[in-house]
């Protein structure tokens, strides 16, 4: 993330043990030699670069390699293929060194011209919805030798070190990923900790360490072998039955409550808990008549009771969101619950008598269906319950599969609709700049020059995240005014791991994408 000492903490991972009598993540035991076998419900979408801007991320991130990166506890860009830094006082002119002798897992020499490349295919290819959108302030890269890459921005962009931090800037061999279409052999080639030796789609991914590899990356197994689940029902049942020694993303909040209660089943499993940067909030399209009136909007924000939200729908597996910075990036503020502070009936009553609405607002809310996991449901049900029992809204909820879902909404179509946001990058930017202007993520104009004409240029220009908390703190207090958007909460996230499997508490990076490096096989007591 950036210059933040006293947020670091955010970084660390709180741990729940299931385990009595041992040190639950000591590892100075390891033996290392022996396969790693993790369950998910996230698969890859697909194997190219640049075509991913989704949780293809959670596997380019071990075979593939970044510029820079975020290793665990990192609070800014680190080297990684590369030591880079901004060489102007405008955050224009970004400059990268590789480091030497850098080899693709083929064999192949990873020089500068791959760098730009590799970065230059993401434009040129241009894939509906994947991460050319992440580029907008890139202007030019120039090869400077085989060791110096320079990016040219458009604009003073602090946040690019960021960007290029992400999985989607990974690094690719010109001969095997052609410049203008993405590969379609199937088959991958990185530079990155592990070698993809064979992958079936939706099945299996088997990776082995990479022999070549120069990176930060302190591998502490031999290998990890990812089995992908369509549901996490067998994925936990494959885990009590030790088919599999971990579990990452797709646990249900009831599973977490049940890997919580020691028992039986339970007996040698871990639960590995960790602050989440995704975030779940509502969305006003002020175009829709029902809600354009501002104390229509201010109503709803003070009615909301995001604890009974949590507790009902999530059983505790997320926390309430007064912010659409979360906690544990800089910039995140309460300042929802500053200005509206507990929900009460009868103040949302006077916003709505003094606005001159006194009968009951008709509304309707919409959600996807199949997005987010099966607490959607329960959540819009609980966001409709407390509405409508206030007496002041009479809320239909209506719903679609994503397929279905996302073209309405980028369309305008829905009057209020629920989103989620999973960060590109760890950093307050992308979570205020994404949603506002003409042309924004949720389709939904929402222009206020103060914050894109004035606050996000200022603080694009300053290379010290830590400087510019006061402006995204303004930002915010604009968004709380206008609401426009309605943050309800912050996710947490669950690894559940075998006893004998240690490095669990570190195999998060700030970007909440899973380091497969970090896990390892402790010595048997």
């Amino acid at each position: 993330m950036f210059n933040r000492t006293s947020l670091q903490v955010a970084a660390a991972l709180a741990s729940i043990s299931l385990v009595a009598g041992c040190g639950l993540f000591s590892d100075t035991e390891s033996t290392g030699e022996q396969r790693i076998v993790v369950g998910t419900t996230s698969s890859p979408t697909t194997l190219d670069p640049a075509a991913a801007w989704d949780n293809s991320w959670e596997l380019f991130r071990n075979v593939y390699q970044t510029l820079v990166s975020f290793p665990t506890g990192s609070t800014s860009p680190q080297p990684d293929a590369a030591d880079c830094k901004f060489t102007d006082t405008a955050s224009r002119v970004y400059e990268c060194t590789l480091l030497d002798g850098l080899k693709f897992s083929n064999g192949r020499t990873l020089d500068a011209e791959a760098v730009r490349h590799s970065i230059e295919r993401i434009r040129k290819i241009n894939v509906d919805g994947g991460p050319n959108g992440l580029l907008g302030s890139l202007d030019e890269i120039e090869a400077v030798n085989a060791r110096t890459v320079v990016f040219k921005l458009n604009t003073p962009d602090a946040t690019f070190p960021f960007v290029l931090a992400t999985p989607a800037m990974s690094l690719v061999d010109p001969a095997e990923y052609p410049a203008d279409k993405l590969r379609e052999d199937g088959k991958l080639t990185g530079s990155g900790p592990y070698v993809l030796d064979e992958y079936t789609e939706g099945e299996t991914a088997e990776l082995t360490k990479n022999p070549t590899y120069k990176g930060f990356a302190d591998r502490k197994n031999e290998g990890v072998t990812i089995r992908y689940f369509k549901e996490s029902e067998p994925m936990v049942a494959a885990l009590k039955k030790k088919e599999i020694d971990a579990t990452y993303r797709g646990l249900t909040a009831e599973e977490v409550v049940d890997l919580q209660n020691p028992s039986d089943a339970n007996q040698h499993l871990q639960l590995v808990e960790s602050p989440g940067a995704d975030i779940r909030y509502l969305v006003f399209n002020a175009q829709d008549p029902s809600v354009a009136k501002e104390p229509v909007r201010r109503a709803i924000a003070q009615l909301v009771d995001r604890e009974a939200l949590v507790a009902k729908a999530y059983k505790g597996t997320a926390e309430p969101l007064y912010s659409m910075v979360p906690k544990g990036i800089v910039g995140h503020t309460t300042e929802f619950f500053d200005r509206f502070g507990e929900p009460s009936v009868p103040k949302a009553r006077d916003i709505l008598r003094d606005a001159g609405i006194k009968k009951p607002v008709p509304l309707t809310f919409w959600f996807t269906t199949d997005r987010y996991g099966s607490g959607t449901a329960l959540e819009f049900a609980e966001l409709k319950r407390q509405l409508d029992d206030s007496g002041l809204f009479e809320v239909t909820l209506q719903s679609k599969p994503w397929k279905d879902f996302a073209p309405g909404y980028q369309k305008g179509e829905y009057p209020v609709f629920g989103r989620g946001w999973f960060p590109d990058f760890p950093d307050a930017d992308n979570f205020i700049s994404p949603f506002v202007g003409k042309k924004n993520a949720l389709g939904t104009p929402y222009v206020s020059p103060e914050i894109t004409d004035r606050i996000i240029p200022k603080t694009r220009r300053e290379s010290d995240r830590g400087a510019i908390v006061s402006e995204f703190r303004k930002a915010q207090e604009i968004m709380v005014e206008d609401v426009r958007l309605l943050p309800l909460w912050q996710g947490k996230l669950y690894i559940a791991v075998s006893e004998d499997i240690g490095g669990a508490e570190r195999a998060l990076d700030p970007q909440t994408v899973m380091q497969l490096w970090e896990l390892n096989r402790r010595a048997s007591w």
